[in-house]
């Protein structure tokens, strides 16, 4: 191979920088980052070296740092190095000297002002190690693609190249290079499938490692139709209401597969694949029943199943049952009864009391704080208004409007509570049995 020429045209084919463009190499000192800093100065990239020791192999980390200084001046490039008590502070937050290692690395590297891209040397034999161990911790369709080419500002120009290639390009040009001991040992999980499971494959399919790297190709390219689907998917089924999504239960019951474009919508609210069959089971299911995650939960309301944010208290949905007869909520409480109607009803006129027919309401309620958007049809009216302009109408503070609350019933606002019913649940002349709702405020 004439990996320079492939160099080039990988650049090209995937867009990863311009000429123009000032780069910022990570070097480790090893062959792969030395063969990539060579290549980029063979194109006449304009860059800068950066080198991370991170204090964990003794005179080694130091003989790294010693070698990538020499290579910075045979290059008459600029160098940055930084030093990490690495190990200290995995102990100290809980985590594998691996990751905590790529947390200080690239968090440096985010960190160098003036520089447009990233670039580090994983190639093709690192992509299909991650592939494999993508597949093994079942991280799905996303982990199949591997390591992306260009992500952000970090780059990855070798990703076409396999290791072999790598050390004959050292090996012609003569480039000196250090040898990580680390790299040796079984004890790191990369290790063990670079040096025990991927040579055992091979003695079975001795073109493992080609084919992988081809169905990286083919995984990535197969995952722009998977989203494509699964964007279409979410456009039919999501109907967003102020900070909250409404998924229509019957729609999405018949969209195939379900369960797997459940997954791709609730995914993003930090919900786990074993969570999707019980969201399943809420769906069809009885009204009020919840599912939640680290930052939101989903609530099955009749036809909807509702994904609200977790962030604050005041965001939550509160589910209100028919036997409840005292509902607590931020900010004060709920006194919930119903009442039969005889004769010509005394409403109360109290504007916190919400008065409505009982035949109509059905149950689970919700009760939440107002939205943006928001409407209902105010009793006396037929036509519907949005909740802030009747806020104006009623000349309320910033204060209160921040802190008004609604029951909703199956999308519906029956109450503005403590100000006023929506037209369409009042008592009539045929109202056999009302609900009674009084809000009771204990702090403002």
């Amino acid at each position: 191979m004439d990996l320079l020429r492939s160099f080039k045209q990988f650049i090209d084919k995937e867009n990863l920088f311009l000429s123009a463009d000032t780069l910022l190499l990570a070097v480790s000192g090893g062959v792969d980052s030395v063969v990539l800093c060579d290549l980029v100065y063979s194109c006449g990239f304009t860059f800068t070296i950066a080198h991370v020791n991170f204090q964990l192999r003794g005179a080694e980390s130091e003989r790294d740092e010693d070698f990538v200084k020499t290579l910075a001046k045979k290059y008459q490039v600029e160098l940055l190095v930084k030093r990490f008590d690495t190990a200290n502070y995995a102990k100290e937050n809980g985590l594998s000297i691996q990751v905590a290692a790529r947390q200080l690395r690239y968090d440096w590297f985010y960190q160098v002002p003036d520089l447009r891209y990233i670039l580090t040397a994983h190639h093709a034999d690192d992509n299909i190690e991650t592939l494999l161990m993508n597949f093994f911790k079942g991280t799905g369709i996303t982990g199949l693609h591997g390591i992306l080419p260009k992500q952000d500002r970090l780059v990855r120009p070798l990703l076409f190249a396999a290791k072999e290639d790598i050390l004959a390009y050292a090996k012609e040009k003569g480039l000196d290079y250090v040898e990580d001991s680390s790299n040796q040992s079984d004890k790191y999980t990369r290790n063990y499938f670079r040096n025990q499971l991927i040579p055992a494959l091979e003695k079975v399919y001795p073109e493992v490692k080609e084919n992988l790297h081809n169905n990286i190709i083919r995984f990535r390219d197969a995952e722009v139709l998977y989203r494509q689907s699964v964007d279409q998917h979410k456009k039919k089924l999501l109907e967003y209401k102020g900070g909250d999504i409404h998924i229509p239960i019957l729609k999405l019951l018949k969209s195939h597969p379900a369960e797997t474009i459940l997954y791709e919508i609730v995914k993003d609210f930090h919900f786990t694949p074993h969570q999707v069959k019980d969201i399943l089971q809420i769906a069809g299911g009885q009204s009020g029943k919840y599912i939640a995650s680290s930052t939101h939960r989903i609530i099955s309301n009749r036809n909807w199943l509702v994904i609200s944010p977790l962030k604050s208290e005041e965001s939550a949905l509160i589910v209100i049952e028919e036997k409840d007869r005292l509902v607590t909520y931020p900010g004060g409480q709920v006194k919930i009864k119903t009442i039969p109607v005889t004769g010509l009803p005394s409403l109360d006129t109290d504007a916190s009391v919400g008065m409505m027919d009982a035949a109509m309401i059905v149950y689970p309620l919700l009760l939440r704080k107002w939205k943006q958007g928001d409407y209902f049809y105010p009793l006396g009216m037929k036509k519907k208004k949005k909740l802030s302009r009747f806020f104006i109408d009623q000349k309320m503070s910033l204060t209160e409007k921040e802190n008004a609350w609604v029951v909703e019933m199956n999308r519906k606002i029956i109450w503005v509570a403590g100000k006023r019913i929506d037209d369409r649940f009042k008592i009539t002349p045929t109202t056999l049995n009302m609900v009674r709702m009084e809000l009771q405020v204990t702090e403002v």
